[in-house]
């Protein structure tokens, strides 16, 4: 029997938040949704064999990834059908956050079956909790287009608002996205985080000016990026 409260599974798709990096961020109610579902739909099956392997854990996977996810809903619906319970994980962090799960979470409880959230690390609310920013409101936007013009013009409308904003960027994207921010407003604050939980995490806070030299001097830019970009009202470095 499921510990911590539980006592039926039946035709539930529970979405389960992974590790970002440090794997002792992995909550003890997920390693147990884990322990006891029927089946893991997973974004890499590669990705998740080592997580779970890591916690003893021995589990059919299927593939779920944002090329298949319409299909792969279907076998997440049969195995639902059939009365087991499923979890689904992204590579890392929560579902639906930049990645998939959120299509087949919609598919699943338009099949009549619950989909129950199973909290975890996410680098969104990571990133928020150590920027020191003031803003009220912060807009997640996650990936930008890789097309420059698109992307300008993106970062004028939302560098224009209120909100802080939250941008996830690429190693071979992240000095040009600084670029694109410097050329509307190089005093904005900014905090980027770099391999956060991991072994080599980093944080940067300053201007975007500042934030720019720095990673300009480095030789390469190695890790994932996350970007918190305070909110017109409060972002100059000069008010803070």
């Amino acid at each position: 029997m499921p510990a911590l409260g539980y006592t039926e599974f039946v035709a539930h798709l529970y979405i389960v938040g992974t590790p970002i990096g440090n794997l002792g961020d992995m909550s003890f109610r997920a390693v147990e949704i884990l322990k006891t579902v029927g089946a893991v739909a997973c974004e890499d099956t590669r990705r998740t064999l080592k997580l779970l392997t890591h916690f003893g854990i021995r589990v059919r996977l299927i593939s779920c990834r944002a090329r298949n996810e319409g299909v792969a809903a279907e076998k997440v619906i049969a195995a639902l059908n059939e009365g087991q319970a499923v979890a689904y994980a992204s590579d890392a962090g929560t579902p639906g956050i930049s990645d998939p799960g959120a299509l087949l979470v919609r598919l699943a409880v338009e099949a009549g079956h619950e989909a129950v959230p199973i909290p975890g690390p996410s680098a969104f609310a990571s990133l928020v909790s150590v920027a020191g920013g003031r803003d009220k409101a912060v807009r997640f936007e996650g990936f930008l287009s890789p097309k420059g013009g698109r992307r300008r013009s993106r970062l004028r409308e939302l560098l224009a608002g209120e909100a802080a904003i939250v941008l996830y960027e690429s190693p071979f994207r992240i000095l040009k996205l600084l670029e694109d921010l410097a050329e509307i407003d190089e005093k904005r604050y900014i905090c980027i985080g770099r391999e956060m939980t991991k072994v080599h995490e980093e944080y940067l806070r300053g201007s975007v000016a500042e934030i720019r030299e720095i990673l300009m001097q480095k030789e390469e830019q190695i890790g994932e990026f996350s970007v918190f970009v305070s909110g017109k009202k409060t972002g100059s470095c000069v008010n803070l």
